[in-house]
């Protein structure tokens, strides 16, 4: 152990550790979970506190020296290699302080073993001082919230929910003429095509990628300048705007100072907003996944439409049992996301006046459900979508035995004989086409007409 100060007094601290002693107070006071702070939320960090850096050198406030060490200790932070220093727990002070700190205390310590000072030596480049110059944990870790998020749905979320997208679109193609019953209420209803239902699955998605487009423009906001409170006290005027520039050239986005600070900071409704946008997707792959396991279900004793990808045993007890796991999978992460918006969406309420009180779980919230929804989409297709079969001869079978087919003979024959028609073939377990030839209701050639099941999936052509 070694010694290290804060406002507060001494504390022991690990010998090898980057933190000092604020940090080793949260770990003490948090011992609540095993839950911390993702590597790409710790990387949005270090990328401010460099560009804080070099924000504060250009206003003449931080030396040319101490400029040049920091940034090299903040990109060590942005790369992940410091990120095991990063321990304080999910569950902390609600302005997210602690974490702010473990930045601060891990940069500065790190900026003294490139001086090849001791660590502690506050003197020289201190966490607070220097490190933390111009910010506020009030506006730094909202700011981390907006660049996390920004970067997770930009490199990982928009390219797997695009592959989702394509993966479902190529199949509604593949299967453009494999005529199916339609289903309605979980009844029989009339004909579709099997990829007119998974043209739908596409749509989900590629209406989702739309959505998430459209909170991310919310998120280009940052918090970033305005201190305590939201007014900039203890910053340079010109701090936001140099400094917010430098975030645009590290990550290659559009980002902007908030158009109301007091906004930024007393509220998180632009993360509520992308979480609700990703509860939705979540939604989406529930019905898409469940979709497909009915569909799949059997596969001699229910529905059986399609074949999933056969990928592993699905029984300990009754052998040559498969089951749909993936499809299994991608429903239990819809089901934690929603759960995820819901913890969002009541931490965002606890914007008390000037503050969100509850940032550190809404951060982790917004951000695991973004990586997960990424991961369980490219697992999605990789091992379910794109190996999907289609039986034919079963979906064909269903087709033509649907009583529901009768509704293209009612404009001609009328509602009440045609339903009388299907009520027959119900009772003796034969097709519409069978009883209508029987019951001699039209002429051959118009009956075939009427009675063309790819055509009833397609009426206006």
């Amino acid at each position: 152990m070694r010694t290290e100060k804060d406002s507060m007094g001494e504390m022991q601290v690990p010998k090898d550790a980057l933190w000092g002693a604020s940090t080793q107070r949260a770990v003490l006071n948090f011992p609540i979970s095993s839950l911390r702070f993702s590597k790409n939320y710790v990387s949005a960090l270090g990328l401010i506190k460099k560009a804080a850096a070099l924000a504060n050198n250009s206003l003449g406030l931080l030396d040319d020296k101490n400029c040049q060490t920091i940034c090299k200790a903040c990109d060590d932070v942005i790369s992940g290699e410091l990120y095991r220093h990063f321990v304080i727990d999910i569950f902390q002070t609600g302005s997210g302080t602690s974490t702010n700190m473990n930045c601060n205390e891990v940069i500065a310590n790190r900026s003294l073993e490139i001086l090849g000072a001791a660590k502690g030596e506050r003197g020289l480049i201190h966490p607070n001082d220097h490190v933390n110059m111009s910010q506020s944990s009030n506006d730094v870790i909202p700011t981390a919230i907006h660049i996390a998020a920004g970067e997770a749905i930009e490199k990982d979320l928009l390219p797997a929910l695009a592959s989702l997208e394509n993966a479902f679109s190529k199949k509604a193609k593949e299967f453009e003429k494999v005529v199916k019953s339609g289903r309605t209420h979980l009844q029989d209803a009339t004909p579709i095509t099997l990829g007119q239902e998974f043209s739908g699955y596409a749509a989900q998605i590629r209406y989702g990628i739309e959505r998430i487009k459209r909170a991310q423009e919310s998120l280009k906001e940052l918090a970033l300048g305005g201190t305590a409170v939201g007014t900039g006290l203890n910053t340079h005027p010109d701090f936001p705007k140099k400094a917010i520039a430098e975030i645009n050239k590290l990550t290659k986005m559009k980002y902007v100072e908030a158009r109301n600070h007091f906004e930024a900071q007393g509220t998180k409704d632009a993360c509520v907003e992308l979480s609700g946008q990703l509860k939705t997707i979540a939604v989406s792959l529930m019905k898409i996944a469940n979709d497909l396991r009915w569909l799949a279900s059997g596969p001699r004793c229910a529905i059986g439409e399609i074949g999933l990808p056969e990928i592993q045993p699905g029984s300990s007890i009754m052998p040559a049992k498969v089951n749909p796991v993936i499809c299994e999978s991608v429903m239990m992460v819809a089901a934690h996301v929603m759960g995820n918006d819901t913890v969002v969406m009541i931490s965002g309420q606890h914007g008390n006046f000037e503050l969100n009180a509850m940032m550190p779980v809404l951060a982790h919230n917004l951000l695991e459900s973004i990586e997960l929804l990424a991961n369980v989409s490219n697992n999605f297709v990789s091992k379910c979508v794109l190996g999907i079969t289609a039986n034919e001869e079963k979906c064909l079978e269903y087709a033509e035995k649907s009583l529901s087919t009768c509704t293209s003979l009612a404009p001609v024959i009328g509602y009440d004989k045609a339903a009388q028609l299907a009520k027959t073939a119900y009772k003796e377990d034969k097709t519409v086409r069978q009883v209508a030839r029987e019951m001699k209701v039209l002429a051959e050639p118009e009956l075939n007409k009427l009675l063309d099941l790819l055509g009833m999936t397609k009426p206006g052509l």
